[in-house]
């Protein structure tokens, strides 16, 4: 017979926050304080604080890294819940936060959403915990209709569309790409330091330490300095 997992502690939480690159409405900050304000309303204590920055909703596990270590923390310290501002926070996609659902259970823990739908055990929770994943899947959706409207229109007047590599921005024309030289600055200092035989983890604190961050304010993450210095 398998061995039943142990309940974690009801009182401790771990926290998990996402931002994507799609939607980032309800920013790492908006999140914390919803979390902060529902620890001190529910009298528990966050543990640890795991942020996963520029993460799909419909990203699997083994795609968020801070989504893995909030997982391990719950083992790590005891804590009972995996706590998030809202259920979109958790995923964008029914079978996805299912599986997170899942993997929380399996480290003896539930997911619990600081707004307060959906968490409670009875069978409506159960269901309302159902239409929210399945609304916050339509959600993602919708955003990706609407990228993709946007981005045939600027096609359509002969405006460039798709990213813009790091080291460049586009021309006064809309269509070319010319460099711009405060990123091919930080490219070079990213080259140099990974030159080093510094890790991508490392580089990327380096370059935080010296004030240096991506073009949305944030600090580097390794796979952008990855593509930073393979460019």
């Amino acid at each position: 017979m398998a061995k039943a997992t142990r309940a974690g502690d009801a009182g401790v939480a771990v926290a998990y926050l996402r931002v994507s690159t799609e939607d980032q409405r309800l920013g790492p900050e908006a999140q914390r304080a919803a979390i902060e304000a529902w620890a001190a309303r529910s009298r528990v204590t966050i543990v640890a604080w795991h942020v996963d920055q520029g993460v799909s909703g419909g990203t699997d596990i083994g795609d968020r890294p801070a989504l893995v270590a909030a997982l391990g923390e719950l083992r790590a310290t005891g804590a009972g819940v995996l706590v998030v501002a809202k259920r979109d926070r958790l995923a964008r996609d029914v079978y996805v936060a299912a599986t997170i659902e899942r993997a929380a259970a399996a480290c003896g823990a539930r997911v619990a959403a600081a707004d307060g739908a959906g968490n409670g055990e009875t069978p409506a929770d159960a269901f309302m915990r159902t239409i929210l994943d399945g609304a916050a899947a339509y959600e993602r959706a919708l955003i990706r209709a609407r990228t993709k409207a946007a981005l045939a229109a600027k096609s359509a007047r002969g405006e460039r569309v798709g990213s813009v590599p790091y080291g460049a921005r586009v021309a006064p024309d809309g269509r070319r790409l010319e460099a711009d030289e405060a990123e091919l600055a930080t490219v070079a200092q990213a080259r140099e330091l990974a030159g080093r035989g510094l890790s991508l983890r490392r580089v990327a604190a380096e370059l935080a330490a010296r004030g240096v961050v991506s073009r949305t304010g944030r600090d580097f993450l390794p796979a952008q300095i990855a593509r930073m210095i393979a460019a």
